[in-house]
């Protein structure tokens, strides 16, 4: 019984051979890992204006079949967050709204919206901003290198 005792006391527990070998396994993924994460943060920006495109496109048609069309270019996408009050004013306009708030693009930027009869165009002016080459939305390539 006593020896039965001490082999559970010495088998309880990593040893440190055991634990050096698992943190030099975490160091070596970490290495491969995280040099390929980090690299790509412009690309994650992309994909998040992308998503929120979407996110707009799909408020924007729910508020189209709830009052016939779209909101004007004047009204903008602040109409689905509150209920424009200049024409063409909507008739079943959602009374929660179709967004809870607005989203901001990655660059800290808001969406922009124009509704040319009907043919929408929602974008984000990209990381370099109104005067930059970088426009990513619907219908548009994303262009981050400043080249056409």
């Amino acid at each position: 019984m006593n020896k039965l005792r001490n082999y559970a006391v010495k088998s309880s527990g990593f040893t440190l051979i055991e634990v050096m070998v698992v943190v030099v396994i975490l160091g070596i993924l970490a290495a491969i890992v995280i040099p390929k994460i980090m690299s790509r943060p412009e690309q994650a920006r992309i994909v998040k204006v992308k998503q929120d495109i979407m996110a707009i496109q799909s408020a924007l048609d729910l508020y189209k079949l709830d009052n016939s069309f779209y909101p004007s270019t004047d009204q903008g996408l602040q109409a689905l967050v509150t209920k424009p009050t200049e024409d063409p004013q909507p008739r079943n306009w959602k009374s929660d709204g179709y967004l809870q708030q607005l989203p901001v693009d990655p660059w800290g930027q808001g969406y922009q919206y124009i509704n040319d009869n009907e043919k929408l165009k929602i974008f984000s002016y990209g990381p370099k901003g109104k005067d930059g080459n970088s426009e990513i939305g619907n219908g548009t390539t994303e262009n981050t290198n400043g080249t056409s």
